[in-house]
């Protein structure tokens, strides 16, 4: 398995057992549809944005929910100067190349994340997309997850026995209803 499909295959983990207590972040919106930065400058706002769409590429995804870990971001850069830092110079690292990082192809920004995927400006984007892009129930619902199963009862009443792509099993391998 790949690199990239295990965490593929994670993040799938953790949308399976994230439980959202509230709906959408709602943004206040620039002229070009970016969330209002509080902290981070637009470059570093769109850099991250760029970002965040190599890690966990999603092609059913708008920008919106990649706006939404960006807002995420800036807010923890808001409230801890040391993430603020973190943040400016990760960007001015992903600049250093002779390109800025916005401006380099799909697949030289994928290598250029590769390069820095052990620091820690790259864990805290991983780590705070990780959590923000997949908790999100406007993200479920592209990707046809429901929620958490404990709001309908647990999986065993809802959802573990919806298997429509495999045929039923035999009566015998079945646990008799109590």
């Amino acid at each position: 398995m790949k690199r990239r499909e295990f965490l593929k295959a994670g993040a799938l983990v953790v949308v399976g057992t994230a439980a959202a207590t509230s709906g959408v972040v709602g943004l206040a919106t620039a002229a070009g549809g970016a969330p209002q930065l509080t902290t981070l400058e637009p470059h570093q706002g769109e850099t991250l944005l760029k970002m965040t769409r190599r890690i966990f590429p999603h092609k059913q995804l708008d920008d919106g929910p990649y706006w939404s870990v960006v807002h995420d971001i800036d807010a923890a850069a808001k409230s801890d100067s040391t993430v603020a830092k973190l943040i400016s110079e990760g960007v001015e690292t992903l600049d250093a190349a002779g390109k800025r990082f916005v401006d380099l192809t799909e697949k030289e920004q994928t290598a250029a994340l590769k390069k820095i995927e052990a620091t820690p400006f790259f864990q805290k984007v991983h780590s705070v997309e990780l959590q923000s892009l997949y908790s999100d129930p406007a993200v479920w619902k592209v990707f046809g997850y429901q929620g958490p199963a404990y709001k309908f009862g647990g999986y065993i009443h809802k959802g573990f026995n919806d298997l429509t792509w495999l045929p039923d099993p035999p009566e015998s391998a079945s646990p008799k209803p109590a």
